[in-house]
């Protein structure tokens, strides 16, 4: 009787060991300089505004995730903050163009935000109060958050036609609150001016020649409102969609030294309901899309703003709340440590992740607040990737993304490798340029193989003195548990990364490899790897 399935599972085995590639790859990383830097609040998360009955696609995400009442004394959410010793914080989103601040001489009733036909995104107007304001930042001050606020841009202004609107931007509501937050002793290292109104909008849009003129405004009341302050904060804008004529202009019409941080927004991999969200987070070409983005906005600030930097001021891979049983498991990290890297590359200074918490695509679960694997990912970015970007070259397959940073802290360097491949292996020897010449035809992907072998034999990895002793790397390999891409439960080498029966956080322990032993990295997973005894000059 047992014969059959014995059987049936010996093919399967054999068929899956059969099917398995094994492929060589060279890494070859420049460090000898730095090609850009981030700043060393990189990773960034945020908080929005979308209250319980935010819904799509029959189902509603957000619980008690916003601004207004997240729980702020649950254990987890603290210390899932205080992991990160400065956690950048984003507040804001699609609704924080409709917020009042209770404060001062408002104009019109401050009411909680309510479903209506007639209202942006299908809410009314909503409000902030100031006690919950007080709140709020008496818990950023004692977990350590670094603040990024999203300021209402449409307050005072009127729409002329269907989603264009147009007039002044009011100031006296923002001025108020700034006054009372400086008065508080509340500290905010950043304003943003509106979500989402660059362009063609989303819901809304300001053309640009009015909104560089609001920004004047508000640089100027920034500058007298904190002019007794040694440090004032930035001034960050649009909040939006990238559209480059829209940014090019913005900083014209601003002029220079208005807008400190240039912010963009990105779901580059679809519609939450979406069916095709897992084969985009898994094709590689599909995620290299995006680079144009960041390669043009690069350019539009080194042509018309050099004061200004590049932030993503909100990414959550898959819009309208992220992807159910996606945007929260293992699969995701696929996406956002690929975005991580990529954007550092082109120069990116502060990623923002859509969300802390709240919506499919929060790092910690909406209702439990136990993190999800995006977490962990994050958390390990942070503590290992340092703030300078070292340029890579690869003959590798485009399934196999890589990285290089300065490592954290330490000497040495910090690769991140993601292997995107289903059924492919990689052995992977990594090289110093500062200690080899390689010829163009070396780096085809025709040669791959006899590259590897060719450099296997002529040069160390880790630089040009040879070791004694014995040297040890680090590696951090993450896997999802029971290899089901879409688990909850992320592996790091092996072990499942979950709270303890005490609630506190995992250790992030990794295993220590000899320096010259195999260096590979499974099919669909993820791996960072430091070497300390990589030479690298720009890291010094």
């Amino acid at each position: 009787m047992s014969f059959y399935p014995s059987i049936f599972l010996f093919l399967a085995s054999f068929s899956a060991n059969w099917a398995l590639n094994v492929e060589d790859a060279v890494i070859v990383v420049n460090g000898t300089q730095a090609v850009t830097n981030t700043d060393a609040d990189y990773i960034c998360a945020t908080i929005d505004w979308w209250p319980h009955d935010k819904c799509n696609y029959n189902q509603c995400p957000w619980g008690s995730s916003s601004i207004i009442n997240l729980d702020l004394s649950h254990p987890f959410l603290a210390k899932s903050i205080q992991a990160f010793k400065g956690l950048r914080i984003r507040l804001g989103g699609s609704l924080q163009d409709q917020v009042l601040y209770d404060v001062g001489d408002l104009k019109s009733p401050c009411n909680p935000f309510k479903k209506t036909r007639d209202g942006l995104f299908g809410f009314s107007k909503g409000c902030l109060h100031m006690e919950r304001w007080d709140e709020v930042n008496n818990f950023f001050n004692k977990t350590g958050v670094l603040v990024t606020f999203g300021l209402n841009a449409l307050y005072g202004r009127h729409e002329i036609k269907s989603g264009v609107w147009g007039g002044d931007w009011d100031s006296s509501n923002a001025n108020d609150f700034i006054k009372y937050t400086i008065s508080k002793g509340h500290h905010v290292d950043s304003w943003e001016f509106g979500n989402e109104l660059s362009g063609s909008g989303i819901g809304a849009s300001v053309g640009v020649g009015q909104y560089g003129k609001d920004l004047i405004k508000l640089k100027n009341m920034i500058d007298e409102l904190y002019k007794n302050f040694n440090r004032k904060p930035l001034l960050v804008a649009p909040g939006g969609f990238y559209d480059k004529q829209w940014y090019n202009m913005l900083l014209q019409v601003s002029g220079s030294l208005v807008v400190n941080a240039m912010t963009h927004h990105i779901y580059n991999l679809g519609a939450g309901v979406d069916r095709d969200l897992v084969s985009r987070i898994l094709d590689p070409h599909h995620l290299s899309k995006i680079s144009l983005t960041f390669s043009d906005l690069k350019q539009t600030v080194e042509t018309h703003g050099p004061w200004a930097s590049a932030w993503v001021g909100e990414s959550g891979g898959a819009y309208n709340s992220g992807g159910r049983n996606v945007s929260n498991t293992f699969i995701n990290s696929f996406w956002y440590l690929d975005q991580l890297g990529m954007a550092a590359k082109y120069g990116t200074r502060v990623y923002c992740r859509q969300t802390l918490v709240g919506g499919n695509y929060g790092l910690l679960d909406t209702t439990t607040f136990v993190p999800n694997p995006d977490y962990y990912s994050a958390l390990l970015w942070h503590r290992l990737m340092g703030n300078e970007v070292l340029a890579v070259n690869t003959s590798a397959s485009p399934y196999l993304r890589s990285y290089a940073h300065c490592s954290k802290g330490r000497a040495g360097i910090t690769l991140l490798l993601i292997n995107l491949s289903n059924q492919t292996e990689f052995n992977i020897v990594v090289h110093n340029s500062m200690n080899i010449n390689l010829h163009a035809n070396e780096m085809t992907n025709n040669s791959r193989k006899s590259s590897a072998h060719g450099l296997k034999r002529t040069v160390s990895w880790i630089g040009s003195k040879p070791s004694d002793g014995t040297l040890f790397r680090e590696e951090y390999h993450l896997t999802p548990k029971d290899d089901d891409l879409r688990s909850k439960t992320m592996l790091l080498n092996g072990k499942p990364l979950q709270l303890t029966n005490g609630g506190d956080f995992p250790s992030l322990n990794p295993v220590h490899v000899r320096e010259h032993s195999p260096m590979s990295i499974a099919p669909l997973s993820i791996k960072f790897i430091v070497l300390p005894y990589f030479e690298a000059s720009g890291c010094m």
